[in-house]
């Protein structure tokens, strides 16, 4: 597969998962801050988090839109994924009672399933991100600007 392809791909898939999670957590607005309310980590923070979590989720799919801010919106994706699976993990050791706050179908997962999904993703934006760099670096050296 081109490298072109999977970056491409791995695009796409980001954008869909968190246009879905972003738009499943607006239209829910009451029970996403509500389920933030519950948690022993965000309580205390519950709304500004249900309204940062959406829009952050919204611009890295903006970043992930435009190809010229793609690596940006990549590394914005992996930072939003590893805060989402170290928030999961921390969650699982220190309560018994796991709030979701998740949207939609994704609200249906395990949270062992969550945290498989989420380092999938991970995987994949790491991939992408190495693999944009690489493709930087070389229409980089193959473009030599011709004098004269």
């Amino acid at each position: 597969m081109r490298r072109s392809t999977i970056i491409e791909t791995v695009t796409v898939l980001y954008i869909i998962l968190f246009l879905y999670t972003a738009i499943s957590k607006i239209i829910d607005y009451p029970i996403f801050k509500e389920q933030l309310e519950l948690s022993p980590i965000l309580s205390f923070s519950a709304k500004p988090v249900a309204v940062l979590v959406p829009v952050a989720e919204l611009i890295a799919v903006i970043g992930l839109m435009i190809p010229r801010w793609r690596l940006k919106g990549h590394f914005l994706s992996i930072l939003l994924m590893v805060g989402f699976t170290l928030y999961i993990t921390v969650l699982m050791m220190i309560s018994e009672h796991l709030p979701c706050s998740c949207g939609g179908i994704i609200g249906l997962l395990s949270w062992k399933q969550h945290v498989i999904l989420n380092c999938l993703f991970i995987g994949l934006s790491v991939a992408a991100i190495v693999l944009q760099i690489k493709q930087k670096k070389e229409f980089e050296k193959n473009w030599e600007p011709s004098y004269g």
